[in-house]
């Protein structure tokens, strides 16, 4: 089995605190095998003619998917690679994904995905980083891996996948269909230990290089069972489905991890259009349905939304950005069902909050912690916030962050890793604060909190009054340096189609929140976009916002 050098990882001394609930101790009370907890156990509990994964027209069986999942682990074996070494997996959404994904975990190899919307640099970046020992890489995704090789600095094995088996191995690459004709469709799971690597899942990389965060078998398997139970709960022959990209770290977990804990089926979307998420909602009878806010506000704004059958759906979820209660009641009013909002993030594996623990959502609110984490609300001075005060949130539980090679780039990431625990919780980044009843209110990423006028401010309050007047489709607020207010509030909107920037908008809009915000925090300026910057996940860049607003023209001043 190869051997993770001691130094890939931090002193355990800056490790956070990893508590196993109870009731998932027996699932890691010795070696185990994730894709024989995900995969193999339903065939061998009787269901391996059932669905597994539904992709277009096609349906690939438990007993199907297990079969190619060995082939996987045959061809591994057979290019040299061992248990603990890392593989890419860069895949687009399709069954042969998340196959591969077992496959390696067969092997007792540690699945690293490589975000389809990377660049050359971040690809290089992360291959060098994690050091592949292979790297499988649908066709369609293969350039800026080839423009990238000769950067390569490990000895990597390339496995294409859906190429054209000539051009493939004139390059000196993998051919996957050719491999996989070769391999047998049995294969002896390699068993790990809990606290051996599950899987290494990368950071967007919004902030800098992208950040490996290692999460070991125990994390996975409890982390899965945990969502599920408490927030999805999925059963055997119900469907799950979202449009995110499996070999990106929320569709990882979404498609790759829970409902293969629970036994159930996910449906595949190749990419994201309102037509094809509706139609595929459709088709296949689904039953639990995740997305980013984005994403449900471009259904919502489907002419032909009615078109579509989807009262299979029993449950909308979303997360990775805010959702707005403006959304959430538009959503209902036209669905007659809630979205359950919750918070995870790359260095949690996934959520650790969710509104499924309140029998109704709370507006506005991403929910309690989950049973088997510990959330605390902590101020600048060190001391607990009380009910209603914004502070840092720490988090403890099943899993956490641990940071991959911690000692390059001038042990920047050492630095990160003892920063970002304390007195074993983990400090999320995230401004937030907690009512008395344990709901938890998302503030801003701590930061994009403002200090204005000696008043430290939450942008998301002032976003959430501001997409409240009817000609508003998006905005952010953001602070600008000011020589006399330390900062400024200003807002970026992005207008509904027909409207046209003008001072007197600009007025009308911030008078519309008079009554909801403090006169203090009123934006001083108003900043009108074509659209707000997000990244490919639906997230606001504030950070490009910050650096572009003095080139920005339909700028109308306030105050």
């Amino acid at each position: 089995m190869g051997k993770i050098p001691a130094d890939y990882l931090p002193p355990k001394e800056f490790w956070p605190e990893h508590i196993v609930p109870d009731e998932f101790k027996h699932l890691v009370a010795g070696p185990v095998n994730i894709a024989e907890e995900f995969l193999d156990k339903w065939v061998k509990e009787g269901r391996g003619n059932e669905a597994a994964i539904l992709f277009g027209d096609q349906k690939i069986t438990f007993d199907q998917l297990m079969k190619t999942a060995n082939k996987v682990a045959n061809v591994l074996k057979s290019l040299g690679v061992e248990p603990q070494d890392r593989v890419g997996l860069r895949l687009t959404n399709t069954p042969d994904a998340v196959a591969i994904n077992f496959g390696v975990q067969k092997l007792g190899a540690i699945p690293v995905p490589v975000s389809p919307l990377w660049a050359k640099e971040e690809i290089e970046f992360t291959l060098n980083n994690a050091e592949f020992a292979a790297f499988f890489v649908s066709a369609p995704l293969m350039g800026p891996v080839e423009a990238g090789k000769h950067d390569f600095q490990v000895p990597t094995k390339i496995i294409v996948v859906g190429g054209k088996a000539d051009e493939v191995k004139a390059k000196g690459e993998f051919d996957y269909a050719e491999e996989m004709a070769k391999a047998a469709d049995t294969f002896e799971n390699v068993k790990l230990s809990p606290d051996d690597i599950g899987v290494i899942l990368y950071t967007s990389g919004t902030t800098g290089q992208p950040k490996g965060c290692v999460h070991f078998v125990k994390e996975v398997i409890i982390e899965s069972h945990l969502v599920n139970k408490y927030v999805w709960k999925l059963k055997p022959g119900e469907v799950l489905g979202g449009s995110a990209p499996v070999s990106f770290a929320a569709g990882y977990g979404t498609f790759c991890m829970v409902p293969f804990a629970a036994g159930a089926s996910i449906s595949l979307l190749p990419k994201f259009t309102p037509d094809d998420m509706m139609g595929i909602i459709a088709k296949h009878k689904v039953n639990v349905v995740t997305g980013l806010p984005t994403a449900y506000r471009k259904l919502l704004e489907m002419p032909n939304f009615g078109d579509y059958d989807i009262s299979s759906v029993r449950m909308y979820t979303s997360g990775g950005d805010a959702l707005t209660g403006k959304t959430l009641a538009m959503w209902q009013a036209k669905t007659g069902k809630p979205i359950w909002e919750g918070l995870g993030g790359t260095e949690m594996v996934h959520l650790v909050t969710s509104n499924t623990m309140s029998e109704v959502p709370v507006p506005d609110s991403i929910g309690k912690a989950l049973p088997g984490f510990e959330i605390k609300v902590v101020k600048e001075d060190g001391s607990e916030a009380g009910p209603g005060e914004v502070g840092s949130m720490l988090v403890k539980g099943p899993t956490g962050t641990v940071y991959w090679k911690p000692l390059v780039q001038d042990q920047k990431l050492l630095k990160t890793q003892k920063k970002g625990i304390k007195d074993g919780y983990n400090m999320m980044g995230d401004a937030v604060l907690m009512d008395k009843d344990g709901f938890i209110f998302f503030q801003a990423r701590e930061d994009d909190m403002i200090k204005s006028s000696g008043f430290r401010l939450a942008p998301s309050e002032i976003e959430d009054a501001i997409i409240r007047h009817p000609k508003v489709r998006d905005n952010a607020v953001v602070g600008i340096p000011d020589e006399i207010l330390g900062q400024k509030v200003v807002a970026m909107v992005e207008l509904e189609p027909g409207h046209t920037p003008s001072l007197e908008l600009a007025k009308e809009i911030i008078n519309s929140t008079t009554d909801l915000l403090a006169k203090y925090k009123l934006p001083r300026e108003v900043c009108f976009l074509d659209a707000i910057p997000r990244t490919p996940t639906g997230k606001m860049i504030k950070k490009e916002m910050r650096k572009s607003y003095p080139t920005y023209k339909n700028t109308f001043k306030l105050l």
